[in-house]
C-alpha cells in the first residue's frame, strides 16, 4: 500500500486533490481511500487529506501516520517540521514551489518534484486553484498513476470550460515539474 498525505490550507483544494487521486487510481485498476482532517473549519486554516492506494482492497480507515509521499500545496508548509512527521525512508515530496528543491528537506526524502503550480493555475484557470496542477506533478514525480488517469479523474469532477482549463493546468504540472534526487 502506498500512503500519501496532502498538506494545504482551507480553500486550496487539498481534500479535492486527495479524492481525485483515488478516482485516478481506481480508473487505473487500483483501489483507493481518501478522507480529510480539518483543523479550524475556516478558509486558510491548515488542512490535511489522507490517501491510500493499493492493488488490493483497502480496509483501513485511519490517518496516514507514515506516508510514502507528501504533497504540499502551500509552499510555506514545506519548511514546517510537522509536515515531515512519520515520512518513510525513501519518501517522495511534491511541492508547489517556484524553484527546484536543491537541499534535501528531510533525511527520509530521497526524491522531490517542485512546480510553480500557483503561476500555472493563474495562467490557465485565472484563479489560484492549483491542486489540479499539483496532481500532474504528482503523477510525473511518483510515476504511481498515469497522467491519463489523472485527466480522467478531472473529467469526473469538472465539466465544460473549467474542465478544459484544469486539464491544461494538470498537463503543465506534469510537464513542468522539476525533479531532485538525493
Amino acid at each position: 500500500m502506498r500512503e500519501i498525505r496532502v498538506h494545504g490550507r482551507g480553500g486550496q483544494g487539498a481534500v479535492t486533490a486527495g479524492d481525485m487521486i483515488v478516482i485516478a487510481a481506481v480508473m487505473g485498476g487500483e483501489f483507493g481511500s481518501s478522507f480529510p482532517l480539518y483543523g479550524d473549519a475556516r478558509r486558510g486554516a491548515p488542512v490535511v487529506a489522507f490517501v491510500a492506494i493499493d492493488d488490493q482492497r483497502i480496509r483501513l480507515k485511519t490517518q496516514v501516520y507514515t506516508p510514502d509521499c507528501l504533497i504540499v500545496l502551500d509552499s510555506r508548509q514545506k519548511d514546517w517540521p510537522e509536515t515531515y512527521k512519520g515520512v518513510k525512508s525513501e519518501g517522495i515530496l511534491v511541492v508547489n514551489h517556484t524553484n527546484t528543491i536543491e537541499q534535501q528537506p528531510h533525511p527520509n526524502i530521497i526524491k522531490a518534484g517542485a512546480v510553480d503550480a500557483t503561476q500555472i493555475a493563474m495562467e490557465e484557470i485565472g484563479i489560484p486553484a492549483f491542486n489540479t496542477c499539483m496532481l500532474g506533478a504528482f503523477a510525473a514525480t511518483t510515476e504511481w498513476i498515469e497522467l491519463d488517469s489523472i485527466l480522467g479523474a478531472l473529467e469526473k469532477t469538472f465539466s465544460g470550460e473549467i474542465l478544459k482549463k484544469n486539464i491544461k493546468s494538470a498537463e503543465r504540472g506534469y510537464k513542468e515539474v522539476k525533479g531532485s534526487s538525493w
